[in-house]
């Protein structure tokens, strides 16, 4: 048989526990958010919070004598998809109601799985499609979202979420032999490149995203070095998420940001979910009770 039919060899395992350390990093990130009232532009907060991360990957690399140049262009195209990715979901939010964008934006996982199917040219079984169907459900159950009424910014989080599938995917099938740390740093760069970029645009549009700098507090940069771990942990588990598993099952368990925020609520804001949203908690367990299961029979 040529080398080139053989099957991917998946650690399942290993690609489950870094999607959940990576969801519960960047829930613990955006509660920190909330919980301060962080308000800088986010072009500064793009380019101050990867200028925190980037020394500590680079410190990483160097410690592990990786080769810096030896990476391939799709890890920069992967990048700069998960940094419009999230320049699109935060120019909606002031828009629109929080539990409106994220839950237009948890259509990801499905389109993982949509654009997986795709590139293999085969449909998903249909224990992988309920499941995916069942956390989808379980996430409209804790939101609830307010779908009254429709404009042009509810697109924002819905490329937001076909751009991070994208980038997922391309993860899984072009960068499955990168270094999840190499692609950090690069995702890092990314992000103050587009900072950068957007900050041009201070002095010609009266718009959110190009206020002018803001002055730093001491809780402030405190909050950026929170920020910039959670980030830190984030795009490196991603990474090694999507380069070892399939990016159906990993879609699946994407769901359990919900289940750590919900928690993050509890602990940080005293808000217990009520029984709709446990619910929703139900459903989503289920939901990566059948990938996991499912898996082991297909193995």
């Amino acid at each position: 048989m040529d080398i080139n039919t053989k099957p991917k060899q998946y650690k399942v395992g290993l690609a489950i526990s870094a999607i959940l350390l990576s969801v519960l990093a960047l829930s613990f990130g955006d509660a920190m958010i909330k919980k301060t009232s962080l308000s800088i532009p986010i072009w500064q907060l793009f380019i101050l919070r990867s200028c925190l991360a980037l020394p500590v990957l680079a410190a990483v690399l160097f410690y592990r004598r990786s080769k810096i140049l030896s990476f391939q262009y799709w890890v920069w195209v992967r990048s700069g998809l998960l940094v419009i990715m999230w320049l699109c979901y935060y120019t909606a939010l002031p828009f629109m109601t929080l539990s409106m964008a994220a839950a237009i934006y948890y259509t990801s996982p499905i389109m993982i799985t949509l654009l997986a199917s795709l590139l293999a040219r085969k449909s998903p079984t249909l224990t992988i499609g309920f499941a995916i169907v069942l956390g989808f459900v379980g996430v409209l159950l804790n939101l609830r979202p307010e779908l009254g009424a429709f404009d042009f910014f509810m697109l924002l989080p819905l490329l937001a979420a076909l751009l991070y599938a994208s980038a997922m995917v391309l993860t899984a099938e072009k960068c499955a032999d990168e270094d999840p740390i190499l692609m950090a740093l690069v995702l890092n760069i990314a992000f103050i490149v587009g900072g950068l970029v957007l900050s041009f645009g201070v002095a010609r549009l009266d718009f959110f995203l190009f206020d002018a700098w803001v002055p730093l507090t001491g809780q402030s940069i405190g909050v950026l070095a929170i920020l910039a771990g959670a980030i830190v942990v984030g795009s490196i588990g991603a990474a090694i998420a999507y380069q070892n598993g399939p990016p159906a099952v990993i879609a699946a368990f994407d769901y359990f940001y919900l289940i750590f925020s919900l928690l993050w609520g509890w602990i940080i804001f005293s808000h217990f979910p009520d029984w709709i949203a446990l619910v929703g908690i139900a459903l989503i367990i289920a939901a990566g009770y059948l990938v996991i299961a499912h898996n082991a029979q297909a193995r």
